[in-house]
């Protein structure tokens, strides 16, 4: 997850006054996405399934955390 500015090959989702973008063509590959604000970060998931052996992860705001799920919580 980064700060960026929408593409026109992307497409763009405006949820309760935050705007994510995503591209277009990856977005087709990843669907459905959700992301989850954890207070200190946010969890994000998707139809992707993880590669086999892949550990999923990554540090959100004040050590908040994400990972990488086939399935939504």
């Amino acid at each position: 997850m980064a700060l960026d500015e929408p593409k026109d090959t992307d497409n763009v989702f405006n949820v309760n006054g935050f705007q994510f973008i995503l591209d277009k063509e990856f977005y087709e590959k990843v669907k459905p996405v959700k992301v989850d604000f954890m207070g200190y970060g946010f969890r994000i998931s998707s139809g992707l399934e993880p590669a086999a052996g892949a550990a999923g992860g990554c540090g959100g705001c004040g050590g908040g955390s994400c990972e990488t799920a086939s399935h939504s919580h």
